[in-house]
């Protein structure tokens, strides 16, 4: 029996293979690891998370920003993509790079079969790192269902959503989203 022996990359060196490549990847303290592509439904709950955060947010200090720009988790020397994160005045960027933010206010998943466990668990133990990090949305693409964490005097609370008369609070963003417009033009 042989042992796989498996490269580590340096951030720089991730970095370079990141910046010149078409299709995302995340760093996992020394490994690459390619992201896949997501559904339609996907990519129309992050299109109206994203939407709807911006527009209950205009004329406000926060800003809603898509998958584009990547998470750096300094604890765990992470850089990943949630699916949508807000921000309170300024975004504060890893070192010199523009493309690594540290500061969300508001973390939001859009939960695959690949990586919803991943995302409950690990991924949100890691976000939980962040100081200013105090709320997490994960929505489930598969039925109308919408948890909500949220941290007040350092205690993490729980609710769900799962009717499309229901609104969640954002008590971090002073706003009210309707579960009907996070899955407007989703059929179950």
């Amino acid at each position: 029996m042989t042992a796989t022996i498996q490269r580590r990359y340096s951030l720089d060196e991730y970095r370079a293979i990141a910046d010149a490549s078409e299709e995302k990847c995340e760093y996992h303290d020394g490994e690459i690891i390619a992201t896949s592509g997501g559904t339609v439904k996907h990519s129309r709950l992050s299109r109206n998370m994203l939407n709807l955060l911006d527009s209950k947010l205009q004329n406000t200090n926060f800003e809603a920003i898509n998958n584009d720009l990547r998470l750096w988790i300094p604890a765990y020397r992470r850089g990943v993509y949630p699916d949508a994160m807000v921000f309170n005045g300024a975004l504060q960027f890893n070192t010199e790079r523009e493309d690594e933010v540290l500061n969300p206010l508001l973390i939001v998943e859009v939960l695959s079969p690949s990586t919803e466990e991943y995302d409950r668990t690990d991924k949100f133990r890691m976000y939980r790192s962040i100081p200013s990090f105090c709320e997490y949305l994960l929505i489930r693409q598969n039925k109308i269902f919408v948890e909500r964490y949220s941290k007040q005097a350092q205690i993490w609370t729980y609710s769900d959503f799962d009717g499309l008369d229901q609104s969640i609070v954002l008590d971090s963003l002073n706003i009210e989203l309707a579960i009907a417009e996070i899955y407007r033009g989703l059929e179950f």
